[in-house]
């Protein structure tokens, strides 16, 4: 289906070709009017408020925001690319940097997962000890129910318990920008190929989905292609006042816009999986993020993964929870490896293409000396010319009788034999005999590639072989030959006697 921008946050009318790709008949409902110096509270908190929080700013390298939890507003998708979808958790506090505190819930979750793998009393003979381990690992797996009491719900193993055997630290890039850019960062559903060529029907999309205000513009900072068909946009809100100045819509401000219910529904209609603010984090929110492990990880690997940092200053810790984890930094591995290749290229393309602007250079630098050269020489020619021709008819003056000297006397000093010219003439007998030693010493030097006498040992051979050969014939036919003349000598004296 042909991508339609437009339309995209109606007036209550349906919209049966859908924007941005086509999402079938789609009703919405007007926009609010949009007002950074304003914002509506939409119950998100902030940032980094105490309630639902679906953005960390970690550009690709962090997800909604909702998994295995640092609180509810950081988890599986801390991983490198991460958009995802994953399951909030809230077990860990209702806040992204809050201390976590130990409910009633979670104790009883803790103690029903003890019993499951050591002691289950399900039979009630030795069978609950297989359960115990068939409960172990389902544990180790991270998949699964644990029963272990008739009258207590089983345990429901994920890949987030303490137990689960696969999970490992990776590093992600913490962003460095600030939030007065105002990047804000959607990815598509869609292929960059398609996002570029309606890179324009985006900007007049996103723009009535602000509420059409002329005092806003919207600008798209970059594109990126993502694993899986998905495309990065990077976008950010320029709001011009009346009085002629300008400034960029802060990013959790512009954020705390998209996250609004009918405002998040008209993105998820352009195709929209997944926005966050690109912001940087504080260093206090850097040390509270660092002190407490996300849920499931063992906070010795934590402290390890803390230790191993290639570089504390730009990357930070980040859980992989199951193979899919794995999989996806994988492909978002592969995906940068690819765009760096491609950079590469371009940029070896461009230093060829350097070198041979160098080289052309260089030789039109040779050219305009060798013609600066002559053109100086003419000119000298030029004014000695001029010059005698002015001073035709005079008498020749003190200065110049005093230059006349001065030349004569350098003129004698080249031509001395000790002197300058002797010197030359003895360099330039040496370059002659060292030219002569070096062809008879090139001479000596000479030799035959292995290869090349080795065909001609074997073509020498054969040539020996053929004249044996034929030395052998000749041998032969003289054989013959006296033969013949042997028996005619004894035959011409019986034929004389018969016909006598």
């Amino acid at each position: 289906m042909a991508f339609n921008f437009g339309a995209a946050a109606g007036t209550g009318a349906a919209n049966p070709t859908g924007a941005f790709g086509g999402f079938g008949t789609t009703t919405t409902t007007a926009a609010p009017a949009f007002s950074f110096s304003a914002p509506t509270n939409t119950g998100t908190g902030g940032l980094f408020g105490a309630t639902q929080n679906k953005g960390f700013g970690f550009g690709t390298s962090f997800g909604t925001g909702t998994g295995t939890g640092l609180g509810t507003g950081l988890g599986t998708g801390l991983g490198f690319g991460g958009f995802g979808t994953q399951q909030q958790q809230t077990t860990l506090g209702s806040g992204l940097f809050s201390q976590p505190t130990q409910t009633p819930a979670q104790s009883n979750q803790l103690i029903n997962t003890a019993s499951a793998l050591s002691a289950p009393t399900l039979l009630g003979d030795e069978r609950d000890a297989i359960l115990a381990k068939w409960n172990q690992l389902q544990a180790f797996w991270g998949s699964g129910k644990g029963y272990f009491n008739n009258n207590i719900a089983p345990v429901e193993f994920t890949q987030e318990n303490p137990f689960c055997r696969f999970k490992a630290v990776g590093y992600s890039l913490m962003p460095n920008n600030k939030d007065e850019d105002g990047l804000v960062v959607l990815v598509f559903n869609r292929k960059e190929i398609d996002i570029r060529s309606q890179q324009q029907q985006l900007v007049e999309s996103l723009h009535k989905i602000l509420g059409g205000n002329q005092t806003l513009t919207v600008n798209i900072e970059g594109v990126k292609t993502m694993p899986d068909d998905q495309t990065e946009v990077i976008i950010y809100v320029v709001e011009r006042s009346p009085n002629g100045t300008s400034r960029r819509v802060p990013a959790t401000t512009l954020y705390a816009h998209f996250e609004q219910a009918n405002i998040k529904s008209s993105l998820q209609q352009l195709g929209v999986s997944l926005s966050m603010a690109r912001t940087e984090l504080s260093p206090a929110q850097v040390k509270q993020l660092l002190q407490n492990p996300p849920a499931g990880v063992d906070p010795i690997i934590w402290e390890q993964a803390k230790v191993d940092n290639p570089d504390p200053d730009k990357l930070i810790p980040v859980p992989m929870v199951g193979f899919k984890e794995l999989l996806r930094r994988l492909k978002v591995q592969d995906q940068m490896t690819k765009q760096h290749q491609t950079r590469l290229d371009i940029i070896s393309e461009d230093i060829s293409e350097l070198q041979k602007n160098q080289t052309t250079t260089m030789a039109k630098i040779a050219q305009y000396k060798r013609k600066l050269m002559a053109l100086s020489h003419r000119t000298l020619q030029v004014l000695i010319k001029q010059e005698i021709q002015r001073k035709s008819g005079y008498a020749i003056q003190a200065d110049e009788e005093q230059l006349r000297v001065q030349l004569d006397t350098i003129q004698c000093e080249l031509n001395a034999p000790t002197q300058f010219k002797g010197r030359l003439n003895e360099l330039m007998s040496q370059i002659r005999m060292q030219n002569h030693f070096g062809a008879v010493r090139a001479e000596e030097r000479y030799y035959i590639d292995a290869d090349l006498l080795r065909e001609i040992k074997q073509h020498l051979k054969q040539q020996q072989e053929g004249l044996s050969h034929l030395i052998s014939i000749i041998k032969d036919d003289l054989e013959d030959i006296k033969l013949i003349e042997h028996g005619l000598n004894e035959s011409i004296p019986i034929r004389g006697g018969v016909f006598s």
